[in-house]
């Protein structure tokens, strides 16, 4: 009967400790809600490019290479001057998905594309621009860093209309 005591004596003090940090993923990568656009919130200038996965699978193949590199970078940025999305309109599930160079790179690289698109999930700045040209996470196929402030986003994708 002592047992059943202690143990209510410490079971809420045990749950929220264990239910914190679930509510704080969870909330980590919510859209910045309010009136301004979340390119304004994030202080960024996001802008969109449409080409074909076939005319940039050179720069797409060589970022998917240096995926793990970028994955600590997306982790620890907070601030970008631009961020570019590039939509491979070819790419996009409805027309197939990439094409079998890009395809094939993904796949060797399967676990670093997935944790990349983990962590661009969990950065609010990433999210936001990505969700505000309703690119989901699972789309991106790859970032690219070219110069400090930037990024370059690829994504297997067809911008909103």
């Amino acid at each position: 009967m002592a047992n059943v005591s202690r143990f209510a004596k410490w079971a809420p003090m045990v749950a929220a400790t264990l239910f914190m940090p679930a509510l704080h993923a969870a909330s980590a990568a919510q859209p910045l809600n309010g009136d301004r656009p979340a390119a304004a919130i994030v202080d960024s200038d996001i802008r969109q490019e449409e080409t074909l996965a076939r005319t940039e699978a050179g720069k797409v193949i060589t970022a998917i290479d240096r995926t793990r590199e970028n994955i600590g970078t997306v982790r620890k940025t907070t601030k970008l001057d631009t961020v570019d999305i590039v939509f491979l309109t070819d790419a996009a599930r409805s027309e197939g998905g990439p094409p079998p160079a890009i395809e094939n790179k993904v796949k060797q690289h399967k676990d670093d594309v997935a944790e990349l698109r983990q962590e661009i999930e969990a950065n609010a700045l990433l999210f936001n621009a990505i969700d505000s040209r309703r690119v989901m996470a699972e789309d991106v196929l790859a970032v690219e860093f070219d110069n400090p402030g930037r990024i370059v986003i690829y994504a297997a994708a067809k911008p909103p209309k």
